[in-house]
Parts: structure tokens; C-alpha cells; sequence
């Protein structure tokens, strides 16, 4: 309860469960989620997490279980609880024929909103979202980034209180991504409520107040960024950089003695190819020779070794002991109207 007597939980989720046949897809998770959280659920593709969403919006009904969205319960008042939130799926909602400006007009038409309100609403949101030069334009000759940024003016034409993000910036360039990146963090300051699935460690590190980890269905822990990174404050982290013929360093390097865990990340540096992996570690003083021999034994190339910092990326590894690599696979983009 806060100090004046209100309860500020916004989403709370109670036993919530979801199968398919024989399959647990979402099993028994229980949380609360507090207005005005920028709240990430973090877990690799196959994980649960747009399941979880599907039955907190509505669109499929947990097998046991419930939710409640600003106390109504998704299952007995799923009406009610719609009317306080909105929704940037997955894949695209809107509809190709319609101009940018006609698919707000017609979102808040379904929302029952005054007409009095909609142009100057989808005005405000297509600036923001700086769609506003192209809102004559048919939905079907945007970019994908274009949609989903038009997805996110969509969603929050009614103003709702609870905005759930599913995987947005999966897929999306660079600049697509941090701008989405960047209206999210508008909402958070506006003290909106933000529930966002993510399978990019970075992602949730940098916009989330808490996040839950989801490994096969099953809530692992739930904490802030920085209370999960504590998880991982008294290992060592060595970062190292190697240039050419490291095709399978990572499988190799995780066989040695002193390594429990490792991630990687590939990146291009004319004229060769640079790869730099992250390894957790027993003890730094052992680690080091053991990196060097094994370099020198298969004829790699260390263009940097140093200790590092314990990030979100290396809390994951340690607490679901999944490779961190998994986090790295995209969905498989499905088409849009």
C-alpha cells in the first residue's frame, strides 16, 4: 500500500498457466507490477513470454489460473480490463489499405473515443512517432520500422493507462530501434505503466525498472537490473578479443578448467574478423594462462584480454545457466497486412 492507502499494483498475475495439450507453454506465474514499472519480461524465443501476453490482452484464455489489469479480472471482466490498456504486438494490427492517419481515426473509433479528440490525438502521436509528414500515405508503403512505429501511435491513441510491448525492436534497424527505445522511456516519465517481453539482455537492462527472467514457461527470479547484476559481483569476467580462425573458440574455451560460463559477440574490423567473448571465471589469475595456452595451441591471435565488469548478460548465464547465446536468435519475422 502506498502512504495514502492505495494499492499500487497495476497488473498482478496469480497462478497464471497456460498448455497446449501436453505442452506447458506458461507455468503458474505469480507476480505484481506497480504503476508507473517499466516492467521487462526477459527470456529466450520459445521461453512463454507472448503467451503471457496473449492472455493478459485477451486473446487467449489461460487453461489455470488468472490476471487482474487495474482490478478486473481477464477472465471474468475482460472487458474492463481492455479499457485500460493497449497493445504493440508481435505482428502488424493495422491495416494496409488505410492511410497512417485513417488507422488512429479507425483505433479510436473502436476505443469509442469523442471525434471531437481524434485529429488533434493522431496528430500529436503521428509527430511523435515522426510519421506526421507521411500520414496520407498507405500503411502498406511504410517500412517495417515505419509500422511499428505507427503500431505504437495506434496503441496509445486512447491514452491507456498499460501499454504491453511484445518483442518491439525485434527486427528493427539501429535507428528504428532506439527511437522506439526512446518513446518507451516518454511513457515511463509520464509515470505510464510499461509491461515489455524482451529476449535482448541489453534491451531490458537499459529500459526496465524490474525484470523477471523466463526459462521453459517458469518464472527463475524477478529483480532490478542491478540487483540481478549482484548475482554476479564477486565472479571475475574476462573479455576477450580474437582476430581470424576462431570459428569454435567459444565451445573450446568453455572446456577449460577455470571457465563457468561464456557468451559472445561478433563484430567486423577491416580486414579480419574479430570476435570478443565474455567468460566468467573462477579466478582471473588462473584464467589468464589457460586462455593464452589454448590461444597458442590453436594458433589464434589475442588482440585484447582484460577483466571486466560483471554485466546483465553474464547474471543471465550464472542464474538460468543457459548459454547467453540463445538470447541472440531472433523470432522469425511473420508478415504484415
Amino acid at each position: 500500500m502506498n502512504a495514502d492507502g492505495t494499492d499500487p499494483t497495476v497488473i498482478e498475475l496469480d497462478g497464471l498457466t497456460k498448455c497446449y495439450g501436453d505442452l506447458l507453454a506458461v507455468d503458474h506465474l505469480s507476480l505484481k507490477i506497480e504503476k508507473g514499472e517499466v516492467f521487462g519480461l526477459l527470456g529466450p524465443n520459445g521461453a512463454g513470454k507472448t503467451t503471457t501476453i496473449r492472455m493478459l490482452v485477451g486473446l487467449s484464455r489461460p487453461s489455470e489460473g488468472t490476471a487482474r489489469i487495474w482490478g478486473h479480472d481477464i477472465r471474468t471482466a475482460a472487458t474492463e480490463a481492455k479499457g485500460h490498456i493497449g497493445v504493440v504486438p508481435d505482428v502488424s494490427n493495422l491495416y494496409g489499405e488505410l492511410s497512417g492517419y485513417d488507422n488512429l481515426v479507425f483505433m479510436a473509433q473502436l476505443y469509442g473515443m469523442p471525434k471531437r479528440d481524434w485529429k488533434e490525438r493522431a496528430g500529436y502521436l503521428l509527430r511523435e512517432v515522426g510519421l506526421y509528414e507521411r500520414k496520407d500515405d498507405r500503411f502498406a508503403s511504410y517500412s517495417r520500422g515505419m509500422k511499428r512505429r505507427l503500431m505504437i501511435a495506434a496503441a496509445l491513441m486512447h491514452d491507456p493507462e498499460v501499454t504491453f510491448f511484445d518483442e518491439p525492436t525485434t527486427g528493427l534497424d539501429v535507428a528504428s530501434a532506439r527511437g522506439l527505445r526512446s518513446l518507451i522511456q516518454q511513457l515511463h516519465a509520464q509515470g505510464k505503466t510499461v509491461f515489455l517481453t524482451t529476449h535482448y539482455i541489453e534491451e531490458a537492462d537499459q529500459l526496465c525498472s524490474r525484470i523477471a527472467i523466463l526459462v521453459q514457461g517458469a518464472i527463475k527470479i524477478v529483480d532490478t537490473p542491478a540487483a540481478l547484476k549482484e548475482h554476479s559481483r564477486g565472479d571475475a569476467v574476462l573479455e576477450v578479443t580474437l582476430a581470424g580462425g576462431t570459428e569454435n573458440a567459444l565451445e573450446q574455451l568453455r572446456t577449460l578448467n577455470a571457465v563457468e560460463g561464456a557468451s559472445s559477440s561478433n563484430g567486423t574490423s577491416s580486414p579480419e574478423q574479430r570476435r570478443r567473448i565474455r567468460l566468467i571465471v573462477s579466478r582471473i589469475e588462473e584464467a589468464v594462462p589457460q586462455v593464452v595456452g589454448m590461444a597458442q595451441e590453436r594458433g589464434w591471435k589475442i588482440s585484447q584480454i582484460h577483466s571486466v565488469m560483471p554485466s546483465l548478460e553474464d547474471a543471465f548465464v550464472k542464474l538460468t545457466g543457459l548459454d547467453a547465446e540463445i538470447m541472440k536468435t531472433e523470432k522469425p519475422q511473420r508478415g504484415a497486412r
